[in-house]
């Protein structure tokens, strides 16, 4: 999805954050066969990069298929919590897009109840706006495998007041 959106955007400037070694290789991989130059990646936690970022110099902020943490007892390791949102929402600009895609209800559940907390208005007038991927979108691997699994992705779009 990254480099499916700076091949489409070339004259934005993207940072792309990815905790795994597994997952930095294989996004190197595909950043070198697209031969795109406008990605910057940070190996790491989100969490940790947010803390040093300037507030407001983030036009736009994408979570997709986000570790779904399905014990209760693990849930406040999900991004969507105020920890996480808070610092998330001091470095987005104002009227910035958050965009969220998860398969897992009770993740759009937690989302649709903290993301508003922190700042955001959610961008939608019917179910099916949320149901419909951007019209931007890229499918991911794991919406594939959601698919697969006869499991429902979810696209929620908010904007930062």
């Amino acid at each position: 999805h990254l480099v499916h959106q700076a091949l489409k955007n070339p004259d934005v400037q993207f940072l792309g954050v990815e905790p795994y070694l597994n997952g930095m290789a294989m996004l190197l991989g595909k950043i070198r066969k697209a031969g795109v130059d406008n990605i910057k990646l940070y190996m790491g936690d989100a969490r940790n990069l947010l803390d040093v970022l300037p507030y407001n110099s983030i036009n736009k902020a994408f979570l997709l298929y986000p570790d779904p943490w399905p014990k209760l007892r693990h849930h406040r390791r999900r991004f969507v919590t105020p920890e996480h949102l808070i610092p998330l929402s001091k470095c987005l600009k104002s009227g910035a897009e958050f965009r969220v895609a998860t398969d897992i209800e009770d993740y759009v559940r937690q989302t649709l109840i903290e993301v508003p907390k922190a700042g955001f208005e959610w961008l939608s007038e019917g179910p099916e706006d949320w149901r419909t991927p951007w019209a931007d979108w890229i499918s991911t691997r794991y919406e594939l495998k959601a698919l697969r699994e006869d499991r429902t992705p979810h696209y929620m779009t908010f904007s930062k007041l």
